[in-house]
């Protein structure tokens, strides 16, 4: 099946930046919206001004097509608060037959450019292109006068949180692998912050204007994998009364990120791996391939190689994904950074709940520090959103007589120093000098006490 005669003979290789686009007609909008994903670009559809003016915000960075006549704040209006916003932003006006001499006037106050209804969707397509290609240069010379990065923008520092040499090394690996474009493979426990990682990635590389699309392969029906992925043509399967793209021309110029992959039928797996490999990809019904730019990221809780080696798992598609390997460790491995990140998580909480942070005691963050979490980082922000709320005091339960069998007293106790140490540094903001004060012991004595737990005194400032 050759693709609908509205979508352009080629795509272009990069994604452009997203059309933001307004119309109070549901049809007309629909039409457009259509049209724009066929071609391969982002769309962010909205049915008046007051809800695109959410989106236009000084960082936009994508362009506005908006309709003249619409209720409320027409689009002259509309036009008239984004470039005050943004005095670059490209805008594209839509008029009817008798708005053409208005339409020219907005020329001159600052539009790009203007369709007369009915347009061809071809039409719309081209003068999108344009003005996106304008857009691009806009951005590109800011970033030159300002920098890529601002001071103090770390996406990675500020989501991966610790200081345990675990969490260091984990940084500094993102850090390099962000300045690449290879696909990586995230392993680790439930909960222990896969797509958190991926996104800080996505955030801090190249990419970050760009489309970040998660994926939960587990979560999806497997008759609609397919079609969730690759996407369809109109006809291509009963049902299908309409062409749609799928993940993979979603996330172009960006990130796709695939969790779960473990779970995908061997089958799938098979056409997964060529589109990774050709950077392509051919929408169920259609046997034209649409060209990929993206990065890929895959996660799985499961160890791939075992699963490769059970059979349960394609040895090609591991050896294509694996090109940077990244292992999160669960929390029982980084246990000094439970009070840090426990105090963070619950400062959030309070936040959105639109409540006072509670004060957390030096004995709660210490029990807090000593427990296991076989929920990794997800249960801990549970317990933190529940303290939040003022359903827990954040306590761990009173062990039980078979736990307490399952260690000696020596245990206990080197259990619960090294948890009063760690939160103890959490609580003086990782200053050792402070913490060995706090704690009543000399510089020596804190320092081999650490090395005896396994702490990392280079994680640390020493005043």
């Amino acid at each position: 099946m050759t693709a609908p005669a509205h979508a352009p003979a080629t795509a272009p290789a990069t994604a452009p930046a997203p059309v933001l686009f307004v119309d109070d007609e549901a049809a007309l909008r629909h039409a457009a919206t259509q049209a724009l994903m066929l071609a391969g670009l982002e769309v962010i559809a909205c049915a008046s001004a007051s809800e695109a003016l959410a989106h236009l915000g000084g960082d936009f960075p994508g362009i506005l097509v908006t309709d003249i006549r619409m209720p409320g704040m027409d689009g002259l209006g509309l036009m008239a608060e984004a470039l005050s916003r943004d005095p670059e932003l490209p805008v594209i006006l839509i008029t009817g037959h008798g708005d053409v001499d208005l339409a020219v006037q907005s020329m001159r106050d600052g539009a790009y450019d203007f369709l007369e209804k009915p347009y061809a969707p071809a039409r719309l397509v081209e003068a999108v292109g344009r003005a996106q290609e304008k857009r691009r240069l806009t951005l590109e010379n800011r970033r030159l006068r300002a920098g890529t990065v601002a001071p103090g923008d770390d996406p990675i520092g500020a989501r991966l949180l610790g200081r345990s040499e675990v969490m260091t090394g984990l940084r500094a690996q993102l850090r390099a692998i962000a300045q690449t474009d290879a696909d990586l493979l995230i392993e680790g426990e439930t909960g222990t912050g896969k797509e958190v990682a991926a996104r800080a990635l996505h955030a801090t590389s190249a990419r970050a204007e760009r489309p970040f699309v998660a994926v939960n392969c587990a979560a999806l029906p497997a008759e609609l994998i397919e079609s969730e992925l690759f996407g369809h043509e109109a006809g291509a399967f009963p049902g299908a009364t309409r062409a749609r793209y799928g993940k993979f021309e979603h996330a172009r110029g960006g990130t796709l990120f695939l969790d779960e992959i473990d779970s995908l039928p061997m089958g799938l797996q098979a056409k997964l791996l060529h589109v990774i490999e050709e950077r392509a990809v051919t929408r169920l019904g259609s046997n034209d391939a649409v060209a990929l730019d993206l990065r890929v990221v895959a996660a799985s809780k499961r160890d791939l190689t075992a699963a490769a080696a059970e059979g349960t798992f394609r040895p090609d598609l591991l050896y294509r994904l694996n090109v940077v390997t990244l292992r999160l460790p669960p929390l029982s491995a980084r246990s000094e950074d439970i009070p840090m990140l426990f105090l963070a998580l619950l400062e959030a909480a309070a936040r959105r709940a639109g409540r006072p942070v509670p004060e957390v005691p030096g004995a709660v963050l210490s029990r807090l520090a000593a427990r296991d979490w076989p929920g990794n980082v997800r249960e801990l922000r549970n317990a933190a959103e529940r303290m939040a709320l003022g359903l827990e005091a954040g306590s761990a339960p009173t062990p039980t007589p078979e736990a307490a069998a399952s260690g000696t007293l020596a245990d206990s106790m080197a259990a619960h120093e090294k948890a009063l140490i760690a939160a103890t540094l959490a609580a003086h903001g990782g200053s050792l000098k402070a913490s060995y004060e706090a704690l009543g012991l000399s510089r020596k004595a804190l320092y081999e006490k650490m090395q005896k737990h396994g702490l990392n005194r280079d994680a640390f400032r020493e005043e």
